[in-house]
């Protein structure tokens, strides 16, 4: 499966305990995390979550005309968005019609007919 990697800058802001993260590029860009690595962590999560139903992607834009606060820092987030549909996707039932001698070979040699269906549109749309 190719790779459908998204890499986006995000403002890091410490707020006491926590780090807050801003995804300007992205409607409802914010979260937060318990220190560094966990702050980038919940950003590429969010990124996604927000991201994970869409075709085509905000398009980046170039953090170096963003005017910061001295306690804000850009820190650019990647999201390998195949990879998180994959783990979190939600599935959903579908019934289709398929050839009897090809259900019956597909029974008989224990094929998985859903995960071969995915596998082919995956494939089909360059997933």
């Amino acid at each position: 499966m190719a790779s459908d990697t998204v890499i986006y800058p995000a403002i890091f802001t410490r707020d006491g305990d926590y780090i807050l993260v801003q995804i300007p590029d992205l409607e409802g860009g914010y979260t937060q995390g318990n220190d560094l690595l966990d702050a980038v962590k919940m950003a590429q999560d969010l990124i996604g979550n927000l991201l994970m139903d869409e075709i085509h992607y905000p398009t980046p834009t170039d953090p170096m005309n963003w005017e910061l606060n001295t306690d804000e820092k850009v820190v650019y987030i990647n999201t390998d968005l195949n990879l998180f549909r994959l783990k979190y996707a939600k599935r959903v039932r579908k019934n289709v019609t398929i050839p009897a001698y090809l259900n019956k070979l597909a029974k008989q040699q224990k094929v998985n007919v859903s995960q071969v269906l995915t596998e082919a549109l995956s494939e089909k749309f360059g997933l």
